[in-house]
């Protein structure tokens, strides 16, 4: 499942023509399937199957919407996506791949159903792809829209995740908060969108596996657990203010290069 999944991840992020995307899209779903419901609970077969039919009607919208492009323009090449309609039903196949406002229910549902490595693959590897595609197809999707989505990601991220005890679903929402900034940039600096998605997929990767080895799943167990590994939750107290983005520390970073390039843009 691990081959297939960095299979399906290296055939989207190096394709040029859509169907290729897709079918790593694909295989990369299918591939992380097992892995969601690997310890047969009622609730991690729940999670599988609510991702599978997100994933699945993500697909064949990006399908549809690369088939329009080429009935109109004759190209199957990513970066050749001209027709509206096309951009339009591409943005929200990407948007639900990736678990952007207003589309972004099933993720924190997903995460909490899923074991914790399963959950950073989910918020790491697997919206690596999507984001591939949405830097290769920028240029022309519309900037309206995609601000119009990143601000409610952003908005909705941080103020769903205020009344949650359950640290899975609290790093779900970070993921979409994190999205919307990412999503907002892509317009005007595609490259500070890459910076932020490296950025954050390390901090989310360390909150991760600090969380699977002190085996904390709730923020009540989470309280307990400096008298185990001092050091340890130090450098998790650490890592959480990067995410949420405290000036001295990393996270904050890729937030101030992005507020610079939208005050240069006039939007901030």
């Amino acid at each position: 499942f691990t081959t297939s999944l960095l299979l399906g991840t290296t055939m989207t992020i190096s394709s040029n023509h859509w169907i290729m995307a897709w079918a790593g899209l694909e295989i990369n779903t299918l591939a992380i399937l097992p892995m969601i419901s690997k310890s047969h609970h009622p609730r991690a077969i729940e999670a599988a199957t609510k991702y599978f039919l997100t994933q699945a009607t993500a697909s064949a919208l990006l399908l549809f919407s690369s088939m329009i492009n080429a009935w109109q323009t004759g190209q199957w090449d990513i970066t050749q996506l001209t027709n509206p309609t096309s951009c339009l039903i591409l943005t929200s196949a990407i948007a639900m791949k990736l678990g952007l406002v207003p589309f972004h229910f099933w993720f924190p549902e997903v995460l909490q159903g899923a074991p914790l490595t399963t959950g950073l693959l989910l918020s790491t590897l697997m919206k690596f792809p999507p984001i591939t595609l949405l830097y290769m197809t920028s240029p022309s999707l519309n900037p309206t829209v995609l601000t119009f989505m990143a601000i409610l990601s952003t908005a909705l991220g941080g103020w769903m995740g205020l009344n949650q005890t359950q640290i899975r679903k609290i790093l779900a929402f970070s993921s979409i908060s994190h999205l919307g900034w990412m999503t907002i940039i892509i317009s005007y600096n595609p490259k500070l969108t890459l910076l932020n998605f490296y950025l954050y997929a390390l901090m989310t990767t360390a909150t991760f596996l600090t969380l699977n080895s002190t085996k904390a799943s709730k923020l009540s167990t989470l309280m307990t657990t400096w008298t185990k590994a001092p050091a340890l939750n130090a450098a998790l107290l650490l890592t959480l203010l990067s995410l949420a983005g405290l000036p001295p520390l990393t996270g904050f970073l890729p937030k101030w290069l992005i507020i610079q390039e939208l005050t240069k843009q006039d939007m901030a």
